[in-house]
């Protein structure tokens, strides 16, 4: 009777069947019914971290620059003082706020809070570009951090809609994007930052310099 049993629950497990409001469900049955190279889900994956890398390191070549011009240093000597708030702002955003998104993915899915991360991108760097003080963008680059959730949720997304032969891309496919993001943001900060002045540009060749150092190594990792 007790090998009955155990033989009609194997077989149950094996039979793919979608039941309502079963998140874990759809996901097997959407990885079931993909056929051949999974080259949309992979560009979603690129597109996703890449929108999260960008804005990590591309206003350093120009930052120390904005400072200068939001006129909060008494001294030139404070430029660099005020600068590493801004710059750490980030960090400690995504610090504070990256476990509560985590959980949110977990009850809500992962293409929600995909879906908040890239909104947030779009708005908070807007802001920041826009800002007319210090506190404003101290304030902007902050909450830009609080709302990259989207990078917490598209490793997960990557690791779990991908089929098994799949899944070692999709992972490095993140990795890949997000060296990327790292290599081009400080160039794409440098280039754009001051038309009449070499220094925001220079900067910018220095910081890319230095993240093809750090990401070529994790990228090629991932690719492995």
């Amino acid at each position: 009777m007790a090998e009955d049993h155990d033989s009609q629950l194997g077989e149950s497990l094996l039979i793919n069947e979608l039941y309502p409001n079963c998140p874990g469900c759809k996901v097997d049955h959407y990885k079931n019914s993909q056929r051949g190279f999974p080259i949309r889900d992979l560009l979603f994956v690129w597109i996703v971290v890449l929108s999260s890398a960008l804005p990590i390191l591309s206003l350093f070549p120009f930052l120390y620059f904005m400072i200068e011009d939001l006129n909060i240093a008494e001294k030139e000597e404070d430029i660099g003082f005020y600068a590493g708030f801004i710059g750490a702002s980030y960090m400690l955003g995504r610090a504070l706020v990256s476990v509560l998104w985590g959980m949110v993915a977990d009850r809500y899915g992962r293409k929600l809070v995909i879906i908040i991360g890239l909104s947030t991108v779009v708005i908070f760097n807007t802001l920041f570009g826009l800002s007319v003080n210090y506190w404003m963008a101290l304030i902007t680059r902050f909450f830009l951090g609080c709302f990259s959730g989207a990078l917490v949720a598209i490793r997960a997304y990557a690791s779990e809609i991908f089929r098994e032969e799949y899944q070692a891309l999709g992972l490095s496919t993140v990795t890949t994007a997000w060296g990327i993001g790292l290599i081009i943001g400080p160039a794409i900060g440098g280039f754009l930052a001051q038309e009449q002045d070499q220094r925001g540009a220079a900067n910018g060749i220095a910081l890319t310099t230095m993240s093809l150092a750090k990401a070529v190594g994790p990228t090629i990792g991932g690719a492995l």
